[in-house]
């Protein structure tokens, strides 16, 4: 919902660079873009892949600019998460450097005035104001002594830009928790825009459907999919599957007649689809909160193994009984409805304070 975006910026010619770490970075940028062509901003983004092609899809005359992305990886195990991130370092500090260099030879071909970059840590300038979005100020692990670290590493690229903005809630009402309400916040300006979803919340009929959706890095994606599919051959009420992929891959095969599948669903689509259903079984990846706290949908959470953002985030909301949560290996489709149907007794979504 645009109008709920706190940002103000007028007449300026804008990059605008998500990061490609799961779509969430991507579909997050799509309601900032609305908001800033509506300011009468010329806006141009960098992006790759299937990044792109979301863009593209939304703006279909939008301007742009290629640059590859961090290209990370994830685990088969959660109890490896934090090796395998550790052994991606070099590959993210290259792509640090890589998109630094990038920028430098964009602003002096394009002349840009502002440069938005969502989690891509060194896409900034001396020669232009820079802004950095994220809602991770605290990077959550399992122990204190590495979210001190990381901590101090996060605001080392963070104070090196102008501006810092926070897709959240200013105050203690709020959505990421300690995430983006840290003890401590960064020495450059923070400010809270709220809440940055594409979706539109609208009269819709329920048609009592499933929806899954699927999104972040491989080779979870594959696995939380093919957990699904397996479990999906004892459903045989109408379910919805948006896999998360590029449209040219190809569609799963031998799913069952009540089974409807997208590889990926664009705003308009993903709008009715999640309005019309009874239950979202999804990520708890930030930018699918944010939609579905946007449009009150009840949700299932099921978070990444070993990705501590998520299992925080998922955690958190369920203490606030907005969402009901379930590990991944613990996941089982008609056990987890019942329990999800229960936590909706206690608490409804539609009466969340958010």
């Amino acid at each position: 919902m645009i109008e709920n975006i706190n940002i103000s910026i007028r007449n300026k010619r804008i990059l605008i660079a998500p990061l490609d770490w799961g779509l969430g970075h991507t579909t997050r940028c799509i309601p900032l873009i609305t908001a800033l062509l509506k300011q009468e901003n010329e806006v141009y983004v960098a992006a790759a892949s299937i990044s792109a092609t979301i863009i593209r899809d939304e703006f279909p005359d939008i301007n742009i600019l290629p640059l590859r992305g961090y290209g990370i990886t994830y685990s088969k195990r959660a109890s490896s998460f934090f090796w395998k991130m550790l052994f991606q370092l070099p590959k993210m500090i290259c792509a640090i450097i890589h998109e630094k260099r990038w920028l430098n030879n964009a602003i002096d071909t394009h002349g840009f005035d502002v440069v938005i970059s969502d989690n891509r840590l060194g896409l900034r300038s001396n020669k232009t104001q820079s802004i950095f979005i994220t809602h991770q100020l605290q990077i959550k692990t399992k122990y204190r002594l590495t979210d001190f670290l990381l901590q101090k590493i996060n605001y080392y690229f963070i104070n090196q830009f102008d501006e810092c903005w926070v897709p959240d809630f200013s105050g203690s009402n709020n959505l990421a928790g300690e995430l983006s309400h840290p003890i401590k916040l960064p020495k450059v300006p923070v400010k809270y825009i709220g809440l940055l979803s594409r979706l539109e919340p609208s009269i819709q009929i329920r048609n009592n459907s499933l929806v899954f959706i699927l999104s972040g890095p491989e080779p979870q994606r594959t696995i939380f999919e093919n957990i699904i599919v397996k479990q999906l051959k004892q459903y045989n009420k109408p379910v919805i599957l948006i896999r998360g992929v590029g449209k040219e891959e190809n569609a799963l095969q031998n799913l069952g007649s009540n089974i409807v599948q997208y590889n990926y669903a664009s705003s308009n689509l993903l709008n009715g689809i999640i309005q019309q259903s009874d239950v979202v079984i999804a990520r708890s990846g930030y930018s699918t909160i944010m939609d579905l706290v946007t449009l009150n949908q009840q949700a299932i959470l099921v978070p990444t193994p070993g990705q501590t953002e998520q299992e925080y985030l998922a955690g958190y909301l369920f203490k606030k009984k907005l969402f009901y949560t379930v590990t991944q290996d613990q996941f089982d489709l008609q056990k987890d409805l019942l329990a999800s149907l229960a936590f909706r007794e206690v608490q409804s979504v539609k009466n969340n304070p958010l």
